[in-house]
């Protein structure tokens, strides 16, 4: 079967320039690259056609040849499977000329074969406890954070006096080496400078080379009003230093709010359980209850209330954390029995008790209930 154009198969014009010539490959690569064409048998097959023409035309002296004479110019040197100068050798350096641009983002390495850049600081976290208060008027803390930060006899460079480090001779500034093995490149981090790219011949003494130390920061922390367990506070650029002058990491700050002796938080409500009397309960009467803001607020208790009933206080809660508004304050009656009586108390109940029958339906309800079982057995 006689061989397409080379143009052809890289989708170009004739007369494409070394730039023209590189892209076309570059997209041609990534779209039929066997790993991600599983499914389809041809894309092998396609993707060693595309390295062979970009192998020839890459050359200059090669596209020459090939521009004059089109494949008769190889017809004498063809190497083992059909390729232009010497077969599977030839593939991996076609390969190997735009690796980093295919894969060098998820390689870690440096677009444009340059030196790769120095290594950005560790992110860091910190937990921060807050009182329920704290949450609700919001505060201005300031915080000691242990961290590394840049080294100030080098200033971040690593070198002793500041010097400017060297380019890696056994990578060449790259970070990586290379190693042919069949049909592919394989890559790894560089011994020497361990994937810098560069090495320092006196390391400074201070930092002993790694361009930051350890040291306790202060920083002030502003805590917005409405926080919850959980909230995260990011602070760009406070985390730990890169390493050799590399950008600095981020802090993150998580919140924990601490439990209240008094209120039990829902989201942006409240909910709080108030004692009242007996007396209160079944007369009605006003109480004062606290709120988080540290104020009171009067509430009017209904005659007849029992346990359990609940009454809401509207905006007495959370202020939401993102949007306006303010949550409610759920108040909980327990209503309280009386305790240590004296003799005259206790007659008087007992008085009440008999005179308070037919004010107690549910009692009174239930009583005849369990007569009625009674009676029922015996029969």
């Amino acid at each position: 079967m006689s061989k397409r154009d080379y143009y052809e198969v890289l989708g170009l014009n004739k007369g494409a320039s070394a730039d023209e010539i590189k892209k076309a490959y570059r997209s041609k690569a990534k779209e039929l690259h066997p790993d991600r064409n599983a499914d389809n048998p041809k894309a092998e097959d396609q993707f060693k056609e595309a390295n062979e023409a970009y192998e020839v035309l890459k050359d200059a002296d090669k596209k020459s040849a090939y521009d004059r004479y089109g494949h008769a110019a190889f017809e004498g040197g063809m190497g083992g499977g059909g390729r232009p100068g010497g077969g599977q050798g030839d593939f991996a350096s076609a390969f190997s000329d735009v690796f980093d641009d295919l894969f060098g983002d998820f390689m870690g390495g440096q677009r444009g074969g340059g030196r790769q850049r120095a290594s950005r600081g560790a992110d860091l976290r910190y937990n921060l406890r807050v009182t329920l208060e704290d949450a609700f008027a919001g505060l201005q803390k300031t915080i000691q954070v242990p961290t590394s930060v840049q080294c100030g006899s080098c200033s971040g460079s690593g070198a002793e006096g500041g010097a400017e480090p060297t380019t890696c001779p056994t990578c060449s500034g790259m970070g990586k080496v290379r190693a042919t093995q069949g049909f592919f490149t394989v890559e790894r981090t560089c011994p020497t400078c361990s994937g810098l790219g560069q090495t320092i011949k006196n390391p400074c003494k201070t930092c002993s080379g790694a361009g930051r130390v350890q040291k306790e920061r202060a920083l002030s922390v502003n805590i917005p009003k409405g926080v919850e367990t959980g909230t995260r506070i990011r602070l760009a650029g406070e985390g730990e230093a890169g390493l050799r002058g590399g950008p600095p990491g981020d802090l993150y700050i998580f919140i924990e709010v601490e439990q209240h002796e008094l209120f039990e938080r829902d989201g942006v409500h409240l909910h709080c359980r108030v004692p009242v009397s007996m007396t209160v309960a079944a007369l009605s009467g006003n109480i004062e209850v606290p709120t988080i803001d540290g104020g009171r607020s009067r509430v009017a208790i209904p005659a007849g209330s029992q346990s359990g009933r609940q009454m809401r206080l509207r905006s007495k809660g959370m202020p939401a954390l993102r949007g306006a508004g303010q949550g409610d304050m759920f108040i909980e009656l327990a209503v309280e029995t009386p305790v240590n009586l004296t003799t005259k108390q206790k007659e008087l109940l007992r008085e009440f008790e008999e005179l308070s029958e037919d004010n107690n339906p549910e009692s009174k309800s239930f009583f005849k209930s369990v007569k009625g079982f009674w009676d029922s057995m015996k029969g």
